[in-house]
């Protein structure tokens, strides 16, 4: 599963990105119309709360699996996850917690 694991950390890392550099290529690079667009209406609300809790959630089970195995590179998961998305961070957890056993 390790191959499978590191290509969706990259694909989750390259997709979005494309999406967020198009926005920020039409409205100026910045956060704060970007942070605006994830409140603009009650779908859109609903998803960035699903993915601000499924991120807090990994952030947890992150920290509380490093502590105990004490694998430290674990933790590059959570700057992956919140500078670039669940969608790269959970991946590349599981892609880590993988490489030995």
């Amino acid at each position: 599963m390790k191959p499978v694991w590191l290509a969706l950390a990259l694909w989750g890392a390259i997709h979005p990105m494309v999406y967020f550099v198009s926005y920020m290529r039409e409205e100026g690079v910045g956060l704060t119309g970007l942070s605006q667009a994830w409140y603009v209406n009650a779908s859109t609300t609903g998803l960035t709360w699903d993915l601000i809790i499924a991120a807090l959630s990994l952030t947890v089970w992150v920290i509380y699996e490093t502590l105990q195995k004490r694998d430290w590179l674990r933790l590059v998961a959570i700057p992956a996850t919140f500078c670039i998305g669940v969608s790269c961070g959970l991946p590349l957890y599981l892609y880590l917690r993988s490489r030995k056993g």
